[in-house]
This record gives structure tokens, C-alpha cells and sequence, in this order.
């Protein structure tokens, strides 16, 4: 009987002499349990049809194969034309081509209209680059330690030491545009054309038109020249902490890869020279090496039975991002999908177990990113992934009232039930449905004309009506006066 009630006394109690005391819990384990109970509470509070939307939208947002495929080709044939006639040119000579963007990673929503191409050019090995820091550590003023005679030698500043970003952007430009002179789309029904330049854009944007005229942007590519350097700046060399999730050496293999940095103006206001001709640091590589990365503890898409909602939670959050720019473009301007990924890759670092994105909660996932991007912007507070000294959110890229604003965007959507991911509401007729004619064949459709007579025959009726009621009313006036005298 003792040995019974040993074994049933509650595995938080352990037996010292004759006494019972309670097991401490680390603190770490109570948070997250408590962390857990809220998340199923969470779940427990989503009205069923507010789930059923998420659900319905996150299968909506994937592209169709049929319309991936053909985007593809158009512009697979457009990037390898385009590095074949770079090989003739001294910059971008050994020019490669880094594919990047959402469509890569697989995360873009709707349709595939944009893509970005980074087109990276490595510095020789005699090259030496001295990155000077102009903020948190992501924009970068590029000196070379000693003078060069190499063809990036017509880059540079008047001091020979700088590398210009205008420069190489300019070239970029010119160089893209004198290809379209000879490149001819494989289909005859479509043309490519440069967009005119945007002053904080890296890239050289160009869209595909049907060659008829007032003809529709089909696809939009940014082609981006990138300088590749094998060794990170000092400010982003750690990287952020995450061999709990990735593991330790996937972790070092991603430090072990080259850092690429794209000419892009810094912005803000009172910024000196250096800001004109600033790199900025790109980690669209790792990212795409990031976000399809499950980890060490790697469980879920194994097998094609088995997937996680990870990339949906992503396309939803991203899919809500830009249906309130789309509502609010001069409130929240500025806002950006990037803002989204960012919060997409906190997320991920600490809600790495596999069991936390099961399909089966979906909703749940999602609420959370968005309650996170909430949080960000409450706070005003949004560190780069891999520069977290760098603000997303800061008052120089993100006035204080457009926070306040986005904040309150987001608390309505969850409060309405995320409208803008629903369908709109069928708008109701202005007028009754037409009523069927007998003497028209129920075999053949009615034409404009018929269509046309019925309508007016409808409008005249109700026309006599009114006239007939005002007439009533007018004599009955009549009547009144006469009666009166």
C-alpha cells in the first residue's frame, strides 16, 4: 500500500525522509508553459468563420504552375541574354546572377509579376576594401586601402579611393538599356522597357508591356548590381544568436558565405557626402537560406504528407502588409514587405519548434505575427535581423505618426475579423431583376434590343405610377380650395 501511494503522488513532489516538498521549476519552463496555455487559449478564441477565412486566403495566395511557368521563361530568357552580353564589359565580366526576392523563397503571393535579380560582380583578390560605417551597420561607405588600376578604377571618387555608387548604378543603367536595343522577347507580344530612376532604388527596374498601346504592366524585374566581399563588416559579423534553432554548423556555413553590398542612397535629412555614394549591405541570400530552413531539429516536410505553415503565415502576413498600403498609401508610407519578413525572421528564431507551425494552427501562427508587427510598431522598435542595431522603425524611415496609425490599422483588422482578407461583400442590384417575358423562347437568349425594351418598358411603369399618384394629389388639392371658398 505505501509503494501504491509513492507511485501516485504527482511527479512535482519528491520524497526527502519522511517529508514531501514540491520539485522547483525553473523559471524558463513555467514561461513557457504559460507561453503554451496562452497559445491554446489564443486558438480557442478564434471564431470559427474568422479561421475559415484565414485558411481559404493562405490556399488562395499560392501561385498557379500554369502561371509560374510562363513567367519564368520570359524571364530566364531575359537574365541569360542579359549576362551574356555583360561578359563583354570590364565590371561585369565575371558577372553571376543571384536570384532573391519573395518569388525565390517561394513566398511571393497572387501572381508572379516581380522578380529580383542580383547581379554580382566579386573584386579580384588583390582587391582591399575598408567599409566605413555611416549607421547601425548596414550602409557603408566603400574605400579601397590602396590606389587600383583595375576597370573598377573608372568607379571611383576624385580622392581614388572611394568606390561610387552612383557610378556603377549609372552604368548598370546604361548598359541595360543598350541591351534592349538588340534583345527581342521570344514571343513578338511583348516588349521590355526601363523605368525611369528612383533615388533610394538599387536597382534598375524594368517592365514587360504587350506591344499593343495603353497595354498593362505584365511583370516587373529589378536587376541589382551587387559587389561581392568574402568577409562580413564588423558591425554584422556575429549575426544573430540562432544555433538553438539552425544548429551550430548551419550557422557557420552561413558566416562562411560571401556578404554582397547594392549602391543604395541612405536616407534621412542633415546626412553628409558619404550618404550620396553609400552601399547598403544585402542578406537576401541568407535570407532565402533562412526562411526555407527548418533547422537541426528538422520534423516537418520530410515528406510530402507531412508540411508546416511557416511560408503561409508569411504570404498572409505579407498579403496583409500591402492591402493596407494599398487602403492607406499616404498614412502609411513607408511600409514595406521587408517589415513583415523581418518580423517572419524574429518569429522563426524563437519559435523554432517544429510542433508550434503545424498546419493545424495555421490561424493561430498568423495572429501572432501579427500581434508581433503590432508590438514592433507600438514600440517603434524593429531591429534588423542581422544589424539589430539598426531600427526599421526609426523616426527616419517611419514618422511617429505613421506608427501610431499602423498600430491602430492592425488592432482594427483583428477586431473586425481581418477584412482586407476577405472577398468583398456582393453588391446588391439598383434595381428589381427583370421580369421574363412570355413571349420570348425560353431556348434562345434575349438580345440588347429585347433586353433594352424591357428595361424601358419597366421604367415607363413606374414613371406612370408616380404620375398618376401626384395627379391624384393635385386634385384632391384643388377640391380642398374650392370647398374653402
Amino acid at each position: 500500500m505505501e509503494l501504491k501511494d509513492k507511485q501516485q503522488r504527482s511527479p512535482r513532489e519528491a520524497r526527502v525522509g519522511d517529508r514531501v516538498k514540491p520539485v522547483a521549476r525553473p523559471k524558463e519552463k513555467i514561461q513557457q508553459q504559460q507561453s503554451e496555455e496562452g497559445e491554446v487559449a489564443e486558438e480557442s478564441a478564434i471564431p470559427t468563420d474568422l479561421e475559415t477565412w484565414i485558411k481559404n486566403n493562405a490556399k488562395d495566395l499560392k501561385i498557379r504552375l500554369k502561371d509560374r511557368r510562363w513567367a519564368a521563361e520570359v524571364v530566364n530568357d531575359f537574365r541569360e541574354n542579359l549576362l551574356k552580353f555583360l561578359n563583354n564589359e570590364p565590371l561585369f565580366k565575371s558577372a553571376e546572377c543571384l536570384n532573391a526576392g519573395s518569388y525565390f523563397e517561394k513566398v511571393k503571393i497572387h501572381m508572379p509579376d516581380e522578380f529580383d535579380m542580383m547581379l554580382t560582380f566579386p573584386g579580384s583578390p588583390n582587391l582591399r576594401l575598408n567599409p566605413m560605417k555611416l549607421d547601425g551597420g548596414l550602409f557603408y561607405r566603400l574605400d579601397l586601402t590602396r590606389p587600383n588600376r583595375q576597370p573598377i578604377k573608372a568607379f571611383l571618387l576624385e580622392n581614388s579611393l572611394t568606390l561610387s555608387s552612383s557610378k556603377v548604378l549609372n552604368e548598370m543603367h546604361r548598359l541595360v538599356r543598350k541591351f534592349l536595343k538588340t534583345y527581342k522577347v521570344p514571343d513578338e507580344c511583348y516588349r521590355w522597357e526601363v523605368n525611369r530612376k528612383r533615388v533610394y532604388s538599387p536597382a534598375v527596374t524594368l517592365s514587360l508591356f504587350k506591344t499593343d498601346k495603353n497595354s498593362e504592366e505584365l511583370i516587373s524585374v529589378d536587376v541589382v548590381p551587387a559587389l561581392e566581399v568574402q568577409s562580413w563588416p564588423a558591425a554584422v559579423r556575429n549575426g544573430p544568436d540562432v544555433s538553438n534553432w539552425l544548429g551550430k554548423k548551419a550557422l557557420q556555413d552561413i558566416r562562411s558565405l560571401p556578404c554582397y553590398f547594392v549602391p543604395k542612397r541612405q536616407k534621412g535629412r542633415n546626412l553628409g557626402e558619404d550618404a550620396k555614394e553609400s552601399w547598403r549591405i544585402s542578406f537576401s541570400h541568407i535570407e532565402k537560406k533562412i526562411i526555407t530552413s527548418h533547422g537541426n531539429k528538422k520534423t516537418c516536410c520530410e515528406s510530402h504528407a507531412t508540411k508546416c505553415c511557416r511560408k503561409r503565415c508569411l504570404m498572409l502576413l505579407k498579403s496583409l502588409i500591402e492591402g493596407l498600403k494599398q487602403r492607406f498609401p499616404e498614412e502609411l508610407n513607408g511600409l514595406c514587405s521587408y517589415h513583415g519578413k523581418t518580423t517572419f525572421l524574429h518569429t522563426l528564431s524563437t519559435r523554432y519548434d517544429d510542433a508550434k507551425w503545424n498546419p493545424q494552427h495555421l490561424s493561430v501562427c498568423f495572429l501572432y505575427l501579427v500581434r508581433a508587427l503590432e508590438d514592433y510598431a507600438s514600440r517603434g522598435n524593429l531591429p534588423h535581423f542581422f544589424a539589430p542595431e539598426c531600427n526599421l522603425f526609426s523616426p527616419s524611415s517611419f514618422s511617429r505618426k505613421a506608427l501610431a496609425f499602423l498600430v491602430n490599422a492592425l488592432k482594427e483588422q483583428r477586431r473586425e475579423g481581418l477584412p482586407l482578407l476577405k472577398p468583398p461583400a456582393l453588391v446588391p442590384p439598383l434595381m428589381p431583376p427583370l421580369m421574363p417575358r412570355e413571349d420570348l423562347d425560353e431556348t434562345c437568349n434575349e438580345t440588347f434590343e429585347e433586353r433594352s425594351f424591357v428595361l424601358v418598358h419597366f421604367v415607363d411603369a413606374a414613371l406612370i405610377n408616380k404620375l398618376g399618384v401626384a395627379f391624384t394629389v393635385l386634385v384632391g388639392y384643388a377640391f380642398y380650395i374650392l370647398l374653402s371658398c
